[in-house]
């Protein structure tokens, strides 16, 4: 094991440590739960070899309290939901596939919503949004969770507002994460704000991972922001990725949508949340990176290929988007 490094946090708190809860239930995604708690476990590390006292007192808590099975078939031990006693200082609400039998138990879902009311923070990890949903605390506010169920999340909680592409959100005192390993990078922003960057980063590098990770999660994703608009313009999406070279004017796509030029923005805009030129950026965007990742083509012939016209409009638009060029995404993520 390395050696971890030593550092010296922005100060150390003469009061009591901050109790962190992570709520766990039956098939628990396992790295929703260990992610985030290795995060706060290395950070105590830390802080004690400078020689303060640690500044977290974990706690994995489930209903009933005899343990779960995780995902992996890996058991968790858990201590029984909290009643009395004092708050804690942060509550964390784990995803995984048994987070639908979760958000189906009344008795959960309240103590859920009780439990954030008397937390000074509440987050989320993945699919622990459903459970954070269902129990009212993302009522109008921002959340994100795993990519491929955001749609599913805003369609299931109207009053939430879903944002497809962070890897965390914070609004308030709630915080929500994407998918599974973004609970690393969302305890870590916990850390920093609890402790300062020195800490924290002290703490990624040790873990060796970002601090702040480089772009969102559509990084990994399917033209994240338009897939609530597949039942209304589908069919115009699946005709613009068979002419991404094409001219894909605004006149061009009202003619295919059969509107005219103003009735087409201002339907578009509102079944997707972007403008038309917005959105084909983004559909080039997503052509584009599934050929760096899954070719060696030319990065000239791909932005010629995707309707960019040039490698400096596609290197562009790629930052823009995913907040990474063309190269450093092929780099990052070729076969």
């Amino acid at each position: 094991m390395p050696k971890s490094p030593r550092f010296q946090p922005a100060f150390f708190r003469a009061n009591a440590a901050r109790v962190v809860e992570v709520l766990a239930f039956p098939l628990v995604q396992l790295l929703d739960v260990t992610g985030p708690l290795q995060v706060f476990a290395s950070a105590n590390e830390h802080v004690a070899q400078a020689g303060g006292a640690p500044p977290y007192v974990l706690r994995v808590v489930a209903r009933g309290g005899e343990g779960v099975t995780a995902t992996a078939g890996l058991g968790i031990a858990t201590s029984p939901l909290p009643r009395t006693g004092p708050p804690p200082d942060t509550l964390i609400v784990a995803g995984g596939p048994g987070v639908d039998a979760a958000a189906a138990d009344t008795g959960l879902v309240d103590w859920v919503r009780q439990r954030a009311k008397k937390a000074r923070r509440v987050a989320s990890v993945c699919t622990g949004a459903f459970l954070l949903g269902a129990s009212g605390v993302l009522d109008g506010r921002r959340a994100v969770t795993h990519w491929s169920y955001c749609a599913e999340l805003a369609r299931r909680f109207p009053a939430v507002r879903v944002e497809s592409d962070p890897i965390f959100v914070r609004d308030g005192s709630v915080w929500t994460s994407a998918g599974v390993t973004a609970g690393i990078d969302l305890a870590l922003a916990l850390v920093e704000e609890d402790l300062g960057r020195t800490a924290a980063l002290a703490v990624a590098r040790y873990l060796v991972v970002f601090l702040k990770r480089p772009g969102g999660q559509a990084q990994f994703s399917e033209a994240l922001s338009m897939q609530s608009a597949e039942d209304e313009f589908g069919a115009l999406h699946e005709w613009i990725n068979r002419h991404l070279s094409d001219d894909l004017s605004l006149a061009m796509l009202a003619d295919r949508a059969g509107m005219s030029e103003r009735s087409f923005s201002r339907h578009y805009a509102a079944a997707t949340g972007v403008t038309p030129a917005r959105a084909i950026e983004r559909l080039r965007v997503e052509a584009a990176r599934r050929l760096l990742s899954e070719s060696r083509q030319p990065v000239k012939r791909i932005s010629q290929r995707c309707g960019f016209g040039s490698e400096e409009t596609m290197r562009r638009s790629f930052l823009r988007v995913l907040s990474a060029t063309p190269n450093d995404y092929r780099a990052r993520f070729s076969a």
